[in-house]
């Protein structure tokens, strides 16, 4: 039997030069059962065909039904993990999930701050789809004050913007309305996601701090929206790493998490997770 063996360019072959990959960093919790936080945003980041970088705040034991359990990771340890990557590898832009605590919070915004990293999507991850509590109530504040003021773009859901501006958000003008609170608390761009909003459409508006852009997409009627936050926040990112605009990071994020809803495989018992592998509109 003959052994075939993989050919190996000589040394006059013509070498391709390497593909130009941007740079996206995600610092997030990790979801065991892959449908949201560190999971989702390292798909994301390859579907748009960005290099995907990872600092962990916490590890779960989560599932499509709920979570098991949370093991919180040492403000010092995150540092270390993005010092590490900082450092080395570079970041044209990075987004945050769930932290978890105050403690957390405080580290992550003064580590942001100290490299100079301006390209920053909030994702303020607060309540899972299972109704688990991912972030503490003294971390709110903290979030509001030390990392929102850093912040180029926020997409909080509805529930997420509710608990920021401690109010109701039931119809169009009162997502505004959350829309000006929030960038008042210093983010450059706030998206008021509408997903958790009744009726046949979602609609989900950008905000610079002088106009709104909005954005309809038919609702589907699916359980299987699991990490569709991270996900969006992740393709946003992935954008902004891309050199694109926010509004543009904004219709491309939009487009992708439907699609991904619109196939999402059906995994689970619960909450499933969306699929992927779809490919980002051009």
């Amino acid at each position: 039997m003959n052994n075939i063996l993989p050919s190996v360019p000589g040394p006059h072959a013509v070498q391709r030069a390497p593909e130009v990959l941007a740079r996206a960093l995600t610092i997030a919790g990790s979801d065991s059962g892959g449908g949201a936080g560190i999971q989702a945003d390292l798909k994301t980041f390859c579907a748009f065909r960005v290099y995907g970088m990872s600092v962990l705040t916490a590890v779960t034991a989560q599932n499509t039904v709920g979570v098991q359990g949370v093991e919180t990771l040492s403000p010092a340890f995150i540092t270390a993990q993005f010092e590490s990557v900082v450092g080395d590898l570079g970041v044209d832009a990075l987004k945050t999930g769930m932290l978890g605590t105050a403690a957390v919070v405080a580290a992550v915004a003064a580590m942001i701050a100290k490299a100079g990293l301006t390209n920053l999507v909030v994702d303020p991850v607060m309540v899972t789809k299972s109704g688990d509590q991912l972030l503490a109530e003294d971390a709110v504040d903290a979030l509001r004050t030390r990392l929102l003021p850093l912040s180029l773009v926020i997409t909080p859901n509805l529930p997420e913007a509710e608990m920021l501006v401690g109010g109701p958000i039931r119809t169009l003008d009162e997502m505004r309305e959350a829309a000006r609170r929030l960038h008042a608390l210093g983010p450059h761009w706030v998206v008021v996601k509408g997903g958790h909003g009744g009726g046949d459409t979602v609609t989900d508006l950008l905000y610079d701090g002088h106009t709104f852009e909005m954005l309809d997409s038919p609702r589907i009627d699916t359980p299987h929206t699991h990490g569709s936050g991270c996900t969006f926040s992740a393709a946003m990112t992935a954008c902004l790493a891309q050199g694109k605009t926010v509004p543009e990071a904004f219709a491309a994020a939009k487009q992708y998490t439907h699609a991904a809803i619109v196939a999402a495989p059906g995994l689970g018992h619960g909450h499933g997770p969306l699929n992927h592998l779809v490919s980002p509109r051009a």
